[in-house]
């Protein structure tokens, strides 16, 4: 069911939004406003689109009824509110009070990215402890600041300091730094398969998976198509 989960900041109660269990054959926007015919799912992605495909097969959903929409981690959501997507791949809740949730569809396990030549490169996997050793990225432009502390946490367990000072900008531009220093990324190890040979995501142990969800604009619902991709989503990951 298609029951889209309410942002901690806006949370009023348990009811669902009230567009929620209306049925339409495109989106209904706010006022009445029909928007355009069905087509493939667009959905918004960041990095690599293999954590996306790999929901899209656990749906029950053909790859080709997908069109990835990259969009940009200094500006996450504008893409979304541009209207260039229907849905997007998010981890933690963001809070943005124009934005509505699913149910968890996945998780990502953590992990750092570094270079080859990193004293971390080549390890099984590492502590978070071990990590906070060296420099790391700070929250990149409209990113929301709470969701950049669970990503790159501002303190260790231990009470140990991240010294997040590096910018974050582009994929390019933090693997060029990966590879010239000894500045590490606090990540994801669904990137794995984006990132250059010589960048390596070592898993870290200690930092709990990132619960994956996808959002949408909460005053503009879906298409039906897309509503029953999400519904199908959350059913996978209950099995």
């Amino acid at each position: 069911m298609f029951t889209p989960r309410t942002p901690a900041s806006t949370r009023t109660g348990t009811h669902p939004h009230p567009h929620a269990h209306a049925r339409t054959h495109g989106g209904t926007r706010a006022g009445g406003a029909t928007s355009a015919p069905l087509g493939p799912v667009r959905l918004g992605v960041h990095g690599s689109a293999h954590l996306a495909s790999r929901l899209v097969s656990a749906a029950g959903h053909a790859q080709e009824s997908v069109e990835y929409v990259p969009y940009d981690v200094t500006e996450p959501f504008a893409p979304l509110r541009a209207g260039r997507m229907d849905i997007m791949i998010v981890k933690y809740d963001p809070r943005e009070a124009d934005i509505a949730l699913s149910e968890p569809v996945g998780f990502d396990g953590r992990a750092v990215l570094v270079g080859a030549h990193h004293p971390l490169a080549g390890r099984a996997a590492v502590s978070i402890e071990e990590v906070a050793k060296y420099e790391a990225f700070r929250c990149p432009g409209e990113f929301p600041p709470h969701v950049w502390d669970l990503v790159v946490p501002p303190r260790t367990p231990r009470g140990r300091a991240v010294r997040r000072v590096h910018p974050m900008t582009t994929l390019t531009a933090m693997t060029r730094l990966l590879r010239s220093t000894s500045a590490v990324h606090v990540s994801f190890q669904s990137l794995e398969a984006v990132v250059p040979p010589d960048i390596e995501v070592v898993p870290v142990h200690d930092l709990p998976p990132s619960p994956v969800t996808f959002a949408w604009l909460r005053d503009i619902e879906p298409p039906a198509h897309v509503r029953q991709f999400v519904a199908d989503a959350e059913r996978a990951a209950q099995r």
